[in-house]
């Protein structure tokens, strides 16, 4: 079951887990839940642009699916292709064998240092499947949204400096419930549908 949950998935990313819970229910297998299908179709990794923070900024990266959050990773320097390659391999990775099972999807957008032949090297080694992901894409990355729930929890908290900046950050973030996480994945198929009505441009999210 899993297997057809991740083959439709791949094949069709902008439909939602009520269609696909009715293509890949058989006589002979249950009928999966929707949330086990959208554990598919929302994979769990979302990078955190900076997030600027009691007068400063201080750069992060965060992962979360439909079950739990993952952990926040302080990036400290220039994030570039190798500090990526060991945030999926050191932080992202042990956390999703830790959480999602077998079968799960990984999503990025297209930012150079998600597309290089380095990190796709990667992926490809790791046997880690990769949501596809429209040239184009302002609009379908919740990823925005977390950031700005961080933000708004530490709206006037003051820091002194960097680690205590993190600190806040990283408790700020084990802090948000999974209610509004399941909302923003709840809202994926909606951004899809109004980006494809758009043809490409801007929408209201």
């Amino acid at each position: 079951m899993d297997r057809n949950i991740l083959r439709a998935c791949r094949e069709h990313p902008r439909r939602t887990s009520t269609d696909i819970q009715v293509s890949v229910t058989s006589p002979n297998e249950p009928v999966p839940s929707r949330r086990t299908i959208r554990r598919h179709l929302y994979a769990p990794q979302y990078q955190c642009p900076t997030v600027k923070h009691g007068g400063g900024s201080v750069m992060v990266w965060g992962c979360f699916s439909d079950t739990s959050m993952g952990s926040l990773k302080r990036i400290v320097g220039t994030m570039d292709r190798y500090v990526f390659e060991d945030i999926l391999e050191n932080t992202m990775r042990p956390w999703a064998r830790a959480n999602l099972g077998l079968s799960w999807v990984f999503q990025q957008d297209n930012d150079p240092k998600h597309t290089s032949g380095h990190a796709a090297n990667w992926f490809r080694r790791r046997r880690v499947d990769l949501l596809e992901w429209p040239s184009q894409s302002p609009d379908l990355n919740p990823i925005e949204h977390m950031r700005e729930e961080l933000e708004r929890r530490l709206k006037g908290v003051r820091a002194s400096n960097a680690n205590q900046k993190f600190a806040q950050l990283e408790a700020a973030w084990k802090s948000i419930p999974m209610t509004v996480v399941q909302t923003l994945l709840d809202s994926m198929p909606r951004r899809c549908q109004a980006v494809i009505d758009a043809k490409g441009y801007p929408t209201k999210y």
